[in-house]
C-alpha cells in the first residue's frame, strides 16, 4: 500500500534554443513594467545582452551576484532595485544569481524570471539562502519561486567542461536525496530517476563533444528534472553538509556537492533500498555510490575537500554545525558518522566497496 502526498509547484517553463529572447514576452505576461537584470561579474556580458534586448522594460544590470548570497549583496541589490523603480527581476546565471533574485522576492515579493546558465536547479525551487557572519541560513517560501524559467541550451555552450561536470553532479545530488526523502512520491521518483539517467549519459557525451549542443541540451533537461525534485522534496544529510561547508567555509558550491555526494550515498543507501534500486537501474551498476564517484573523477572533477581549500582542523567545526539542527534522513546520524563522512571527503578516499550478503 502506498501513502504519499504530492503538490505541483506553479511555474511557466520554456525549453528551446534561443528562448532567452522570450524574456520580454514573459515580463509582459506577468504584468511587469520594469525589471532589473541580475548576474555575476562573469555573466555580465550576457546580462547586458539580455537587458539591451528588453529595451525600456529593463532599468539596467546588477552584476555582483556571489556564491551563497552574502546578506550585504542582497541589501545592495534591494536598495538599487527600489531606487530604479524595478517591479521584477531577470536572473541570468546559476544558483548564485537565482539566489540573489530570491532575496528580492523574499523581501519585496518581486517576481523572478530565471534564465539558467548552469545545471544548479535553484530556479525550480522555493528554497532561499542567505549567508551572514559565516553562517548560511536557508528556508522555504513560495514567494521566492520564479514565475517563469527560460531554458536555453545555447547558453550552456560557453560553460567550461569542468563547470558542466560539477554543476551536473550537483544536480544529480538533488535527485539522489529526493529519491529517499520522507515526502517523496511516485511522480517525483519518476522525475528524479529520469533526471539522473539523462545527466549520467549527457556528461560523458559533453566531454567527448565539448562544442555540441545536443549533449548540453540533454544535460539541461536532466538538470531541470533534478531541480523539480529539489523543489518538491525535503533534502537530507548531503545538502545539510554542503550548506555548512559552503556557507561557513566558503567552499565552491557545485564542487563541494560533487566531492561529498558519493560518501553520503555510501552511508544512506543501505537504509533506502528503493532509492538504491532505482539508481542501480539508471546508472547501470550494482554500486551507485562508487559509480557516481568513478564517473565524476573520470570527467576530471575534484577528488577531495582538501583540494577545494578546506583545512583539516575545520572537520570538527563542520561536525558541530551539522549536528546542531535535526533534519530528515533515511537513517540516524551521529557526530561520529558525520566526522567519518567529512574526513573521508576531505581526504578524497574512494568509497569502500558495498557489502553484499
Amino acid at each position: 500500500m502506498r501513502d504519499f502526498f504530492y503538490e505541483a509547484l506553479p511555474m511557466r517553463v520554456r525549453f528551446a534554443a534561443g528562448s532567452r529572447f522570450a524574456a520580454a514576452e514573459e515580463i509582459r505576461a506577468l504584468g511587469l513594467q520594469k525589471v532589473i537584470v541580475l548576474s555575476t561579474e562573469f555573466q555580465a556580458p550576457l546580462a547586458a545582452e539580455i537587458s539591451d534586448s528588453l529595451g525600456e522594460l529593463s532599468v539596467g544590470v546588477f552584476d555582483q551576484a556571489e556564491m551563497h548570497v552574502p546578506v550585504e549583496t542582497a541589501r545592495a541589490v534591494q536598495e538599487l532595485a527600489q531606487r530604479l523603480g524595478a517591479d521584477g527581476c531577470v536572473a541570468v546565471g546559476g544558483g548564485s544569481t537565482t539566489g540573489l533574485g530570491k532575496a528580492l522576492a523574499l523581501e519585496f515579493g518581486m517576481p523572478i524570471i530565471a534564465v539558467p546558465t548552469t545545471f544548479a536547479g535553484s530556479e525550480m525551487t522555493p528554497i532561499w539562502g542567505l549567508t551572514e557572519n559565516g553562517r548560511k541560513k536557508t528556508g522555504r517560501d513560495r514567494a521566492v519561486l520564479p514565475k517563469s524559467v527560460l531554458y536555453d541550451p545555447e547558453l550552456l555552450l560557453s560553460l567550461p567542461l569542468g563547470l558542466c561536470v560539477t554543476s551536473g553532479f550537483n544536480a544529480i545530488a538533488h535527485a539522489v536525496e529526493g529519491l529517499y526523502a520522507p515526502d517523496a512520491s511516485p511522480i517525483i521518483s519518476l522525475i528524479a530517476a529520469e533526471g539522473v539517467g539523462a545527466l549520467a549519459s549527457a556528461l560523458p557525451a559533453i566531454a567527448a563533444d565539448p562544442g555540441g549542443i545536443g549533449p548540453r541540451s540533454e544535460a539541461l533537461y536532466g538538470a531541470w528534472l533534478c531541480g523539480v525534485t529539489l523543489g518538491a522534496t525535503t533534502m537530507s544529510l548531503h545538502h545539510k553538509l554542503c550548506h555548512v561547508l559552503g556557507g561557513t567555509l566558503d567552499l565552491p558550491h557545485a564542487e563541494t556537492h560533487t566531492v561529498v555526494l558519493p560518501h553520503v550515498m555510501r552511508f544512506n543507501l543501505p537504509a533506502a533500498p528503493d532509492a538504491e534500486r532505482i539508481l542501480r537501474d539508471r546508472l547501470a551498476t550494482d554500486d551507485p555510490a562508487a559509480e557516481v564517484q568513478r564517473l565524476s573523477r573520470s570527467l576530471g572533477a575534484p577528488v577531495g575537500l582538501a583540494q577545494l581549500g578546506m583545512d583539516l582542523k575545520d572537520v570538527e567545526l563542520v561536525v558541530e554545525l551539522a549536528m546542531k539542527e535535526s533534519y530528515a534522513n533515511p537513517r540516524p546520524v551521529t557526530a561520529e558518522d558525520v566526522r567519518r563522512i567529512v574526513h573521508g571527503a576531505w581526504l578524497g578516499v574512494e568509497v569502500s566497496p558495498v557489502a553484499r550478503s
